[in-house]
């Protein structure tokens, strides 16, 4: 695991009337955590400020969720999806992140805010079910095909609505 951290059992909860903003640069690396991530992190606001935004990543998230996000955002378009998070110390929370593009004056993107909240519960377990699905899936496949199986099951769970159409009927 990454920075040595050790995914625990112990779960944190954002609060229901909390909001988690950061923005980055358009490599995804830290300019700006607000004081509830900073909090929930439990990362100091020096570890985060111009670290990767996966700094935080639970290694429960499959890598096709990412591969989604990034081919959401660096077309342009804002992404709205289920993320469980890994905290300093192991634990972990989830999150219904929205992450949108950031832009100059000539229009090109130059970064990326999300914001995210605290998620429905029966939402978490769905998501959670199908992220260990597609886990499974792209540890079938090994790391080259890795992402392409992880879509696979995705684009079957889906059903025919896009990505935002099945993520806001959770």
């Amino acid at each position: 695991m990454k920075s040595g951290v050790t995914p625990t059992n112990v779960e944190r909860a954002l609060g229901g009337d909390e909001f988690i903003v950061t923005k980055t640069d358009a490599q995804g690396r830290i300019l700006y955590a607000n004081r509830i991530f900073i909090a929930l992190s439990g990362f100091s606001e020096a570890e985060l400020l111009g670290s990767q935004h996966n700094i935080i990543r639970h290694p429960d998230m499959p890598r096709s969720v990412f591969k989604l996000l990034w081919d959401y955002i660096a077309a342009g378009q804002e992404f709205i999806g289920y993320v469980k998070n890994m905290a300093k110390d192991g634990s972990y929370y989830w999150v219904l992140a929205t992450v949108t593009p950031d832009r100059d004056a000539q229009r090109n993107i130059t970064g990326y805010t999300s914001v995210r909240r605290k998620p429905q519960p029966e939402a978490v377990k769905v998501a959670g079910a199908l992220y260990q699905e597609m886990l499974a899936a792209e540890k079938r496949a090994g790391a080259r095909d890795a992402i392409e199986a992880g879509s696979a099951v995705l684009n079957q769970a889906m059903n025919g609505k896009s990505y935002e159409q099945f993520v806001l009927a959770l």
